[in-house]
């Protein structure tokens, strides 16, 4: 068997290529390599067919943060890698149907292949939304409500798009195949190529009788109120994909997704770093001298105790495991930890009583430190800024 070539490399994009570079690379290799243009050729078949494959998982912002963060053995397919299209067996036709929206709508019908003169299916277009999270909504995940403004089914022709159920007849342009021929000659001889049927766009029928609510289309303008649930766990950056949810399909197709993407309040009292959570905890002298215990907040609006030993100093961390944030859906090291800093509180004004009280202390060796306690401060000095 041969050996699954990385999908980046397939599509010949970088790993950080935006969603648009991507449907770009892939709708550039499906046309080179489609099959109608190279009838008989398993090769470019096989290339065609890698393809798809590659822009199925990297097109989708799920799919694609799996397959970066586990390779070809990424979890979507129960633990038994991609398999292609997520372990589903999928022919050419399959393909086409899929795909079909990358080429604005219709398709691969443009080549004619293995749907010719199967009625072409609309799909809606995607919507995006953006929402803004504080860190207990991420923690503990949340259902947010949109009132979207986008293409809903004409109420009044139920998305046939045909008046008073007038119905549909097949195309007098391309007789219902949904394409149209060209025959043209060339340096190589006479070629023919298809294209999308400019009459029915490539569905094979014409309505009779247009509605007269959407002027045929099936879809009108509208509002919904979606409920949509964020998973814990999500990040500054992410994608989640609410399917069907989108634009309605023309003539009662497919309707879209919503793309939501995720954005993060700013936390006031922890800093996020992947899924774990640092808080800056500031002592007291005494405190940090002699030893204690304190409370420590958590995501949860908890506290919890924690022992402070006796001789703490400025930069030490302490780690609370589990404590953190959730890996999204499940997926990573279960929960990140709650990492505690540690730094000491010098007071910038002193009383009369208090200056005298330190003064006894200056000269104490014990308050000078000795040079590996020095030499530790440095260390944590140069890893700073390593």
């Amino acid at each position: 068997m041969a050996q699954k070539r990385d999908y980046y490399e397939v599509l010949g994009v970088e790993k950080t290529a935006s969603e648009d570079e991507i449907k770009k690379a892939y709708r550039k290799i499906a046309i080179k390599y489609h099959p109608d243009r190279n009838p008989g050729d398993k090769q470019a078949e096989e290339k065609f067919k890698e393809a798809a494959e590659a822009y199925n998982i990297l097109h989708d912002p799920q799919k694609r943060q799996q397959y970066d963060q586990f390779g070809f053995a990424g979890p979507m397919s129960g633990g038994g890698g991609f398999d292609g299209f997520g372990g589903a067996s999928m022919n050419m036709d399959d393909i086409f149907s899929m795909f079909g929206d990358i080429f604005g709508g219709h398709g691969f019908g443009g080549f004619g292949g293995g749907h010719a003169g199967r009625p072409q299916q609309h799909r809606g277009s995607d919507l995006r939304l953006k929402v803004r999270l504080t860190l207990e909504e991420i923690n503990q995940g949340v259902t947010k409500k949109f009132k979207v403004r986008k293409d809903i089914t004409c109420s009044h022709c139920h998305g046939t798009g045909a008046e008073d159920g007038s119905g549909r007849e097949t195309c007098p342009t391309c007789h219902g195949s949904g394409v149209i021929t060209h025959t043209t000659q060339s340096i190589f001889g006479m070629m023919q190529t298809q294209g999308v049927c400019p009459t029915c766009h490539g569905e094979g029928q014409i309505i009779k009788k247009k509605c007269t609510q959407c002027g045929g289309s099936g879809v009108t303008k509208g509002e919904e109120v979606v409920e949509i649930r964020i998973p814990a766990g999500v990040a500054e950056g992410m994608v989640v994909n609410v399917p069907g949810k989108g634009n309605a399909g023309h003539h009662g197709g497919i309707p879209g997704d919503i793309q939501v993407f995720i954005e993060e309040e700013e936390h006031e009292t922890f800093v996020r770093d992947g899924n774990d959570l640092i808080y800056n905890l500031l002592l007291d002298f005494p405190t940090a001298s002699l030893g204690g215990e304190v409370d420590i907040p958590t995501i949860e609006g908890s506290t919890l105790k924690i022992k402070i030993d006796n001789g703490t100093q400025p930069g030490k961390t302490m780690r609370l495991r589990g404590k953190g944030l959730p890996a999204v859906q499940g997926y990573g090291n279960g929960r990140g930890d709650l990492v505690v800093n540690i730094s000491v509180y010098v007071p910038k004004t002193l009383s009369h009583e208090e200056k005298v009280a330190i003064e006894k202390f200056k000269d104490s060796d014990n308050f000078k430190g000795d040079s590996q306690t020095k030499k530790s401060i440095f260390q944590r000095f140069k890893n700073y800024f390593s």
